[in-house]
């Protein structure tokens, strides 16, 4: 029996930040989200809210890319992992221009899948 090779944390954290919340696309964008998160995965935002399994995620992440169809999600450095966590430091704006906002995602995943993803903003890096 041949084992599938997990995606590691840092595969995910990467996936969410440029398939899911930078995808303009909602086809592509759908096809992400099932494949690297958990049917009942949850999304917490601090400004917005919580979002609950996968139709959510894909809503919420269709309103976020609407609201500036050209911003880029720049991570600051490679993201860290941690047991069955990680996190990802990135900044986000319009290419050529300096970045509008910053974050931090912080992610539970289980058996591969994203379970949990936490939003935090950060002040812009000077």
């Amino acid at each position: 029996m041949e084992k599938t090779v997990s995606p590691t944390l840092s595969t995910l954290l990467l996936r969410n930040l440029h398939d899911v919340f930078g995808e303009i696309d909602p086809v592509r964008r759908r096809a992400a989200i099932d494949e690297i998160f958990h049917e009942d995965a949850v999304f917490y935002d601090p400004k917005s809210g919580i979002y609950r399994g996968r139709d959510e995620i894909d809503r919420i992440a269709g309103v976020i890319k609407a609201t500036h169809p050209d911003f880029q999600y720049q991570p600051l450095s490679p993201p860290e992992e941690v047991g069955n966590g990680g996190r990802v430091r990135w900044v986000s704006g319009s290419p050529g221009k300096p970045p509008a906002y910053a974050g931090t995602d912080f992610m539970v995943a289980h058996d591969g899948k994203i379970a949990a993803i936490y939003l935090f903003f950060d002040e812009l890096p000077n």
